[in-house]
């Protein structure tokens, strides 16, 4: 209390807040005999794009993430790039780059081509500015479209920032960014890293601690509410904790995330679930009393968690990043409903509803429900559909169906989402090894496999069949003998009335007797 009433009185006061000139911290320069970071773990590309800025006379430096990963020890997923020059001015020095952004505008430089290219994104160093003085718009991105075109500085009505593209000096760029382990900055030629907010320090101490007030940070930008989950369920496997002032605002200050674009909420989502820490990530949210009410969908995984599909699907995807595979949203968040759709299918089924179009209306319902706007996203929505579809397909194993499943550009995806219900006993483990070994086999073995089918299948109706009550027909009983002589005897009804009352009596054709005898002579005769 009585630091911060100096610091009012000398003019000082803390990054991120009004009032006064910010404290930007001290340039350290820490030499690789202090830090220790191993160059070997320095991507060549980005070390490429830093050179290439450098000899072009401009500042560069390996920024963020990548550098806290690298004094840890670890590999970077992604290299990230700051420099003194501006967007226009990175562009002109690479044949492959891109401007994109509003908010945060940068540059995509691109090395490599189809799916082995890198993208190493490239920013300008940034001012840091007092928000109390940017520009005020009331609506948001989409409302105020007209008013934020002509602005580089500007927040809404709750303090966030929807434009801040205003160049500055290394020290304020530092200042502006979030945590202290993502603030240092790597020149991967001198190998020196520059440090100004004791970042080193909290590195060793594992520590993550917001730079300036966290609850005007949070205001600023409250997606780095989730970047503090995100951060801490990575780097929670090496003992690193949140600071206890930067973790008090986080559940008051969720409330800000309606604010936020659905549109960037639902990637911010999927960095939590798809960059190999989805089980921690369920963890944290759950210790920091987050479980509920950052986004809907997101709601429904950390619920289902932990149940035996869901886990399972959060523990594969887990598995897949760290050994450098790719992971689709479309297959997690399938798993993830996947209790819904087949709810909703058994029920129409229950109705006596016919199976694929009970399947198809079950899966409209879940989008309508549950994923709302991201249904329209495109590849995403059917991609989902195509893997639900899928699977009582898996089912059939005679004729074509075999040979057109396993040609479709999503059937590997379909099969493993059968697989994991394989795993918990939802379908026959026989059925997942069946389309295992199905899918790589040759001709020969294909045909086989299908022997194999259809014998499992006859077995199946046989054995049905055995199931099945037997129904055994009773015969009629025989007519009793009539006590007449004469065929034609009229029997009485239970009434006493001849019998021919109450049905007609058929008329007996007589043989006709050769020699035209005089016994001829009658109707039947007549009517020839």
């Amino acid at each position: 209390m009585i630091k911060k009433f100096i610091d009012k009185l000398l003019g000082k006061s803390t990054p991120g807040t009004s009032g006064g000139k910010p404290h930007f911290g001290k340039r350290e320069e820490v030499p690789a005999s202090v830090h220790g970071i191993n160059p070997e773990l320095v991507d060549r590309r980005a070390a490429d794009v830093v050179h290439t800025l450098k000899d072009a006379g401009y500042e560069a430096y390996i920024v963020g993430g990548a550098v806290r990963d690298l004094l840890l020890g670890l590999r970077p997923k992604d290299f990230d790039v700051a420099t003194n020059a501006t967007p226009e001015q990175v562009k002109a020095l690479f044949r492959r780059a891109f401007i994109i952004g509003k908010r945060f505008r940068i540059v995509h430089v691109v090395h490599g081509r189809g799916r082995e290219h890198e993208v190493i994104e490239v920013s300008t160093f940034r001012a840091y500015l007092d928000n109390s003085a940017a520009g005020q718009v009331s609506g948001n991105e989409k409302t105020s479209k007209a008013q934020l075109s002509g602005m580089q500085h500007a927040v809404d009505a709750s303090g966030r920032v929807l434009r801040d593209n205003v160049w500055g000096p290394q020290d304020e760029d530092a200042t502006r960014r979030d945590f202290t382990v993502n603030a240092m900055y790597y020149d991967p030629e001198t190998q020196v890293v520059v440090d100004y907010h004791k970042g080193i320090q909290d590195a060793k101490k594992k520590t993550l601690r917001m730079i300036g007030d966290p609850a005007t940070r949070y205001r600023e930008d409250p997606v780095r509410i989730i970047r503090a989950v995100r951060f801490a369920a990575k780097l929670s496997p090496l003992g690193f904790t949140i600071d206890a002032k930067t973790a008090a605002p986080l559940v008051q200050s969720q409330a800000l995330l309606a604010d936020v674009p659905q549109s960037r909420m639902f990637d911010e989502m999927l960095k939590l679930l798809q960059t190999g820490h989805a089980i921690a990530t369920i963890e944290q949210l759950r210790k920091l009393g987050m479980a509920k009410g950052i986004y809907p969908l997101l709601d429904v995984a950390v619920e289902r968690a932990d149940t035996p599909f869901v886990k399972a699907a959060l523990m594969d995807t887990d598995r897949r990043v760290q050994e450098g595979k790719p992971v689709a949203p479309s297959f997690l968040l399938a798993c993830v409903l996947w209790e819904d759709v087949r709810k909703g299918w058994d029920e129409r089924l229950n109705r006596r509803e016919h199976a694929l179009p009970a399947l198809q209306d079950a899966i409209d319902e879940v989008f309508d429900r549950r994923i709302g706007d991201v249904s329209g996203r495109g590849k995403l929505a059917a991609d989902m559909r195509e893997i639900w579809v899928m699977q009582p397909r898996f089912e059939k194993r005679v004729g074509n169906t075999p040979f057109g499943m396993v040609i479709q550009p999503r059937f590997r995806a379909g099969f493993d989402f059968m697989r994991l219900r394989a795993d918990i006993g939802e379908v026959e483990e026989a059925l997942a090894e069946w389309w295992q070994d199905f899918q790589t086999a040759d001709d020969e073995r294909r045909d086989d496999l299908m022997d194999q089918a259809r014998e499992e299948q006859r077995a199946r109706q046989k054995a049905q069949q055995q199931a099945q009550p037997v129904v055994r027909r009773v015969p009629k009983k025989a007519a009793p003998a009539a006590a007449a002589p004469s065929a034609e005897a009229e029997l009485p009804t239970a009434d006493g009335a001849p019998d021919d009352a109450a049905a007609p009596k058929k008329r007996r054709r007589r043989r006709r007797k050769p020699g035209g005898a005089a016994g001829d002579a009658g109707p039947a005769s007549s009517a020839e």
